[in-house]
């Protein structure tokens, strides 16, 4: 027997669905910004939700690679949710989203450098000591490298790991659209990683767009998981684990809930497909 739950997204489109609807459903995702005012409908039904569905806390906003100090107002009000609504993963991004106080609507890319990496860590130490638990630390989708950049990506989420006992949340998406943009072996970026510190899965739509005569894949979360994304999965599932929490990630342009509930079908059978093929 597998053991192994499912989640989807919390996004508002769905909320009233997923609070009235029995679905085969075991836990909810939510963007922790999303939920920083205890006063809004939105915290009201996922105070409601959050009564019958394990939640994972999934933060966009700490903005952990910046050499910014980390905002003590963020944490509070992160704090704040997590000890009301005691979620079972707490997650962030490998990424920087301010400069000099000002914060931008995305998540930026790192240099994967020795400078980088120890800022990285005094965050994440800080965040964790803060918040009192530990933190899942997603992989970047990226769209462009730096020259400075001298670690391999998984290398340097190992190292971080080492140093700071966070786990990691494996975006298979993410491996996918940045092993095609920047050129790497999806199969080896696996190898190297530290799989047993991954302690959950995101999956996710990703759009192409071209530039110049080049194909650029896009994280756009707007669509239906891609056939080679599914099959990295399948990879990850056969060779690795068949126990990890996934996530089907959906963030815009929202299609009708079945549409987000046969995503998790298929990431069932896929998951006992790779099952019998460990156990061959």
């Amino acid at each position: 027997m597998i053991n192994k739950s499912y989640g989807l997204g919390l996004r508002s489109a769905y909320a009233e669905q997923l609070l009235t609807k029995n679905l085969d459903i075991d836990w909810l995702e939510i963007h922790a910004e999303n939920y920083f005012n205890p006063h809004s409908y939105d915290y009201h039904l996922l105070k409601q939700i959050a009564e019958h569905s394990p939640i994972s806390v999934h933060g966009v906003g700490l903005s952990l690679g910046s050499t910014d100090a980390l905002s003590h107002t963020h944490l509070a009000k992160l704090k704040a949710l997590i000890d009301d609504i005691n979620p079972f993963i707490v997650s962030e991004h490998l990424s920087w989203s301010s400069v000099n106080g000002r914060f931008y609507n995305d998540l930026l890319p790192l240099p994967y450098t020795d400078e980088c990496l120890q800022l990285f860590i005094e965050h994440v130490n800080q965040a964790q000591d803060y918040l009192g638990r530990q933190l899942l630390i997603e992989n970047p989708s990226a769209y462009l490298s730096y020259h400075e950049s001298h670690i391999h990506e998984p290398e340097f989420l190992n190292q971080l790991v080492a140093a700071t006992g966070c786990g990691l949340l494996l975006d298979i998406n993410n491996v996918y659209v940045s092993g095609h943009n920047l050129g790497w072996d999806n199969h080896q970026y696996f190898e190297q990683l530290n799989v047993d510190a991954v302690k959950e899965i995101h999956l996710a739509g990703y759009t192409e767009k071209q530039l110049d005569n080049k194909t650029v894949l896009i994280d756009s979360h707007n669509q239906k998981v891609h056939p080679q994304v599914w099959q990295l999965y399948r990879h990850f599932e056969s060779r690795f684990s068949n126990s990890i929490p996934t996530l089907i990630e959906w963030d815009s342009d929202f299609p009708a809930l079945e549409v987000l509930i046969n995503e998790v079908n298929l990431a069932k059978a896929i998951t006992t497909e790779s099952a019998e093929v460990r156990s061959a």
